[in-house]
C-alpha cells in the first residue's frame, strides 16, 4: 500500500529493500564445533578455525546446511541443490581472515515471497532475491578502555542466513511487517530463535525515494538495525533527508549509513562498495556444496504448520476475521495460547472472537505492564477458557471479568475460585433486579421527570445508578429492558 511522502516541491515514493542477518539456530559454528551460546566470556568460545589461525580447514556443519534449506522452504523458495561457498574480500578488525565465507552467485535458497496483511483485509507480496548462508564477524568492543579497541570473536563463524528482498517495499509500517512476518516464520520453523535484542536477527535497510512512476533513485544502505522500532525510524529520516537534497537541486551520493537510536538521524559510514569490490572467488578449501532432491524432500516433510496455514485454518474452522488471525499467527507462542484455550472446553469453540479478544487486548495489556512473556504468563490457557466460559454463560460481567482477570494474574487462581470466593456472579434474577431499579428510581425523583421530559440520554445515569446499587453484578441487558419499561411506565 503506497504512501507518498510530501516535499516541499513534490509528492515522493520510497522504495525500499532489506537484506536480513538470521543467526542459525545450531549449537556449534558454521565451520567449527565452537559453542554458539550467547553471552559468554569474551573470546571464551574461539576454536583455531575462528581465530583463522594459519593451515585452519574450514568443515561445513550439516545441521546449519539443513536450518537453512528449512528456513528456504518456509520462505516458499527455490532450494538449489547445487550452491557454493565464496571468500568475500574486505579488510576489518573483527574479521580474522581478512575475508567472509559467504555465498554469491550460487546460494543455496533461491527466489521465494512472503505475504503481509493490512489491518483492512488486503495482503501483499514481496519477493525474495535469495537467502545465502555466510559467517559471522567478532565484534569490537569501543567502551572497555578509552584509548584501545578490543576484538570478541565469540560470534566469528556463527552461521547466519542473509534473506535479502526485491525493493518491493513502499513504506516504513511494511518493512516493519515484512521483517515480523519474516520472523516468525522461522521462529516457527524453529531455525532461528529471532531476538533482535541479543542480534539474533538484524537488518540492513536499502532506501531510495523517486517521484512515482519515475526509475528508481539512487539507494542509500543503512547498516545493523535490531529493532523494528528503529527501522522504521531510520527509513523515515533517511527518506527525509534525500527529498531534501533532491529538492535543493544536489544528487544522492550511494553511501552506507549508520543510524543513530539517540538523535534519530542517519550519517554516513562509508562509500557503498559493489560486488566486485568485494572479489569474491570460491572458497578453495570448501567443495561445492552439493543437496539431492530426495534429502530435499526429507527436510520438507518434516515442516510443521506455518503462520499461513494456520491463518487460514483460523479462518475456516473459527471464523475469525484476516487480521485477528494474523495477529494471532505473528508469533508461535501467540497461536499456541489460542490452540490450548480453545481446546480447554469443547463449548469454547463457538466463543472464538472473545476468546481472541481476551488474549490481544487484555491479557497482553497484563503482560506488558508487567514485563512478562506470554509463555511465563500467571493465567494459564485453561483457566482464560473458564473465564470465557463465565462471561459466555452470563455467569459474570465483562466488567466484573477484567477485575477477576487482574486476581488471577496476581494470584494465579482460577476464574472459577475467584468468583466463588467473592461472590462475584451476575444476578439475573429479575426480580432482585426490579428491586435495585425501584430503588434509584424512588432516590432520583427529579432526574426521573427530566428523562420524561426528552432528557434520554439519563438512561446512562439511572443504568450507572442501578450497576453501582448491584455492585456491578446486575446482567446489565436485563437491567436496561426492565428499566426502560419501569421509566415508561412512570410516563
Amino acid at each position: 500500500m503506497s504512501e507518498l511522502i510530501k516535499g516541499e516541491k513534490y509528492d515522493w515514493e520510497m522504495v525500499i529493500g532489506l537484506e536480513i542477518h538470521a543467526q542459525v539456530k545450531s549449537n556449534s559454528k558454521l565451520f567449527s564445533a565452537s559453542s554458539t551460546k550467547f553471552g559468554s566470556l569474551p573470546n571464551s568460545q574461539v576454536s583455531l578455525v575462528d581465530a583463522a589461525m594459519p593451515g585452519m580447514l574450514p568443515v561445513i556443519n550439516k545441521y546449519c546446511i539443513e536450518q537453512a534449506v528449512k528456513s528456504g522452504v518456509g520462505l516458499n523458495a527455490n532450494i538449489n541443490n547445487y550452491s557454493v561457498f565464496d571468500r568475500k574480500n574486505y579488510f576489518y578488525a573483527d574479521l580474522p581472515q581478512g575475508y567472509q565465507i559467504s555465498q554469491y552467485k550460487f546460494p543455496i535458497v533461491g527466489e521465494g515471497k512472503v505475504t503481509i496483511d493490512f489491518k483492512d483485509g488486503t495482503s501483499k507480496d514481496i519477493r525474495i532475491v535469495r537467502l545465502h548462508l555466510e559467517q559471522d564477524a567478532g565484534k569490537s568492543l569501543h567502551d572497555q578502555n578509552p584509548s584501545k579497541t578490543y576484538v570478541d570473536l565469540n560470534r566469528s563463524g556463527v552461521a547466519l542466513m542473509e534473506i535479502v528482498s526485491e525493493p518491493d517495499i513502499r513504506t516504513p509500517d511494511e518493512a516493519g511487517m515484512y521483517i515480523t512476518k519474516i520472523r516468525s516464520i522461522l521462529m516457527y520453523l524453529d531455525t532461528c530463535d529471532g531476538n533482535m535484542q541479543e542480534g539474533s536477527l538484524r537488518a540492513d535497510v536499502n532506501i531510495s525515494v523517486r517521484k512515482p512512476g519515475d526509475e528508481y533513485g539512487t539507494r542509500c544502505e543503512i547498516k545493523n538495525l535490531n529493532s523494528i522500532k528503529f527501522i522504521k525510524q531510520a527509513i523515515l529520516y533517511e527518506a527525509k533527508r534525500q527529498i531534501e537534497i533532491l529538492e535543493s537541486g544536489g544528487s544522492i551520493e550511494q553511501n552506507t549509513m549508520l543510524f543513530n537510536t539517540t538523535t534519530g538521524k542517519t550519517r554516513p559510514m562509508r562509500n557503498k562498495e559493489e560486488a566486485h569490490d568485494y572479489r569474491y572467488f570460491p572458497d578453495p578449501d570448501l567443495l561445492p556444496l552439493e543437496i539431492s532432491e530426495e534429502e530435499v524432500q526429507k527436510i520438507k516433510s518434516s515442516i510443521p504448520e506455518l503462520p499461513d496455514e494456520l491463518k487460514n485454518k483460523f479462518i475456516d474452522i473459527y471464523k475469525l476475521s484476516s487480521y485477528d488471525a494474523s495477529v494471532l499467527t505473528a508469533e508461535k507462542h501467540t497461536s499456541d495460547y489460542f490452540n490450548a484455550t480453545i481446546n480447554s472446553n469443547k463449548e469454547l469453540k463457538k466463543y472464538a472472537k472473545i476468546i481472541v479478544n481476551w488474549i490481544t487486548s487484555e491479557l497482553f495489556s497484563l503482560l506488558n505492564k508487567n514485563n512478562i512473556e506470554l509463555t511465563n504468563s500467571p493465567v494459564s490457557p485453561k483457566n482464560l477458557g473458564q473465564l470465557v466460559k463465565l462471561i459466555s454463560s452470563n455467569e459474570i460481567s465483562g466488567k466484573i471479568a477484567k477485575d477477576v482477570l487482574e486476581e488471577m494474574f496476581s494470584s494465579g487462581k482460577s476464574a472459577r475460585e475467584i468468583v466463588d470466593e467473592k461472590g462475584l456472579k451476575q444476578v439475573t434474577d429479575h426480580s432482585q433486579i426490579e428491586k435495585i431499579i425501584d430503588q434509584v428510581i424512588e432516590k432520583n425523583p427529579k432526574m426521573v421527570q427530566e428523562y420524561l421530559g426528552g432528557k434520554d440520554k439519563l438512561l446512562g445515569f439511572f443504568v450507572g445508578q442501578a450497576m453501582k446499587e448491584s455492585k456491578g453484578k446486575a446482567n446489565p441487558k436485563i437491567l436496561n429492558d426492565i428499566l426502560k419499561n419501569k421509566l415508561n411506565k412512570e410516563n
